[in-house]
């Protein structure tokens, strides 16, 4: 079943919104015009009996006068009728000819009750509006009778009529109006999105996302359409590349620890094992044992979801020291992070930092808090990276000089976990740092759980005095409780 378009539709709804609101329109219209119409004609039905009844009463001669009562009132033509207390016509409108108004009814309830009264009467296949009124009990031979006035209403259903013929058409014009005008517009709004279904129609086509979808001069919603799907076509394109570049990378990495494997194999089955060749299998299984874990543990962090933990930065600074790591400052902040990743990222700058820091150097661990952005920072003493080194250090299977033993994703895992927690990794030097958004306590005792549902932004956060005294408190009988744990037993760790 081929579905409607939605210019089509959108052309009926308008069309039969505009013809309804025409006939709820006209319908009120008709019933104003009508009891408006009704009321005017009863009035005027109204003023001729009071005439004829003051007639009646100041002048009964004049009353029988052939031809007094057919003059005309606000140009409507009446027909009048004069009856006395026993119901006998005493005068009456010329107009009537040899015919009477078929009113005893209406005559016989004014006169026995004295109410006056409308009616609807028919004198052959014409329709009057009748009035009857008691006349008053003196003058002349009608006094105590009635008068009875009535009009014909073709006039008025004629009016009524061409009323009901003006609303019809006018709800077609408009109806047929605003369909044009709603087609018109629905043609040249749906304009730019058959343009925009084409050129989508040819990316999917040729699955090239380096094509753009073209965007229309107008600011409106259809522009702000084809600019999103231009930047997601933009984004799907960077996507692509990285993992091209990514797949070549690592089919370059992995190309060397193979190329080597299968020649040792090849000298091992020609030869036999010897403890150097076997030293040498080692060592490429574990180096394509380390770059598939680093290669599965990029990925993680890529795919993986905000974390909520609370996990308190100086606590992982004092479990990395070490016999060369040493803890510069440390100051009592809290994060929300993910506690394997973020000691997988220390532990991977530590590393860093024994691979091209002096051999037997210090490497000093620090984590600092400022405005509302904790600092997790490893330094060593070597040289450190130039500008231009630093901007690229954090890339995929970057290695710095001097053809370091590793798979060159360990600084592009740290920058993935940052940008995971919502930070950001830099190097300045040999100073390599991680920024992330602190966790603030309001008050001494505060829970930091409590604190972590906050949201933890790195700006519009300016520490206190109390909040510092109470973290720097907590610090002190923290570090006092470790150094009474540790105290008379040697250190276990060690460089990884």
């Amino acid at each position: 079943m081929r579905r409607v378009s939605l210019r089509l539709r959108s052309v009926a709804a308008a069309t039969l919104a505009i013809l309804l609101a025409v006939v709820i329109v006209g319908a009120g219209v008709d019933v104003l015009v009508a009891r408006h119409l009704h009321r005017s004609f009863d009035r005027t039905l109204h003023a001729r009996a009071v005439e004829v009844a003051q007639l009646s009463a100041s002048a009964p001669a004049v009353l029988t006068t052939p031809g007094a009562l057919d003059s005309p009132l606000g140009g409507t033509q009446l027909s009048v009728e004069v009856v006395d207390r026993h119901g006998r016509i005493v005068a009456r409108s010329l107009s009537l000819g040899g015919g009477v108004l078929p009113a005893q009814r209406l005559l016989g309830r004014a006169i026995a009750h004295g109410h006056a009264s409308y009616a609807g009467l028919e004198l052959g296949d014409e329709d009057l509006r009748a009035y009857a009124a008691p006349l008053a009990d003196v003058g002349g031979p009608a006094a105590g009778g009635a008068v009875i006035v009535a009009g014909s209403t073709r006039d008025l259903e004629e009016t009524l009529r061409s009323l009901h013929l003006f609303v019809l058409l006018a709800g077609l014009v408009a109806s047929a109006l605003g369909a044009a005008a709603v087609a018109i517009l629905m043609t040249r709004a749906l304009r730019p999105l058959g343009e925009l279904a084409e050129s989508a129609a040819d990316v999917e086509r040729t699955g090239d996302p380096r094509r753009r979808l073209p965007e229309p001069p107008a600011r409106d919603e259809v522009g702000t359409l084809a600019r999103t799907l231009n930047e997601m076509l933009a984004s799907l394109e960077r996507a692509r590349d990285n993992e091209r570049r990514f797949l070549a990378d690592a089919s370059h990495e992995l190309r060397t620890p193979l190329t080597a494997l299968r020649g040792n194999v090849a000298y091992l089955a020609r030869h036999g094992a010897t403890p150097e060749l076997v030293a040498e299998l080692e060592a490429d299984a574990e180096r394509l044992a380390r770059l598939a874990d680093d290669l599965l543990a990029l990925s993680r962090e890529e795919s993986a979801g905000e974390p909520t933990e609370v996990i308190r930065l100086d606590e992982l600074v004092r479990d990395a020291s070490g016999s060369r790591v040493e803890p510069a400052i440390v100051e009592p902040v809290a994060v929300k992070g993910d506690r394997a990743a973020l000691e997988r990222a220390l532990a991977n700058l530590i590393r860093n930092a024994e691979l091209y820091g002096p051999e037997h150097g210090r490497i000093t661990v620090a984590a600092e808090q400022e405005n509302g952005v904790a600092r997790l920072s490893v330094a060593d003493e070597g040289k450190g990276l130039s500008p231009e080194e630093a901007e690229q250090a954090f890339g995929r299977f970057w290695r710095g000089a001097g053809g370091k033993p590793g798979s060159g994703l360990g600084l592009a895992i740290v920058r993935a976990t940052a940008e995971r927690h919502r930070g950001r990794a830099y190097a300045e030097g040999s100073r390599f740092t991680i920024e992330l958004p602190a966790l603030e306590a309001l008050a001494c005792g505060a829970d930091l759980e409590a604190a972590a549902a906050l949201p933890a932004r790195p700006s519009d956060r300016v520490r206190n005095a109390a909040t510092d005294d109470c973290l720097v408190d907590r610090s002190l009988r923290d570090l006092s409780g470790s150094e009474r744990r540790t105290e008379g037993q040697p250190s276990g760790k060690g460089s990884p």
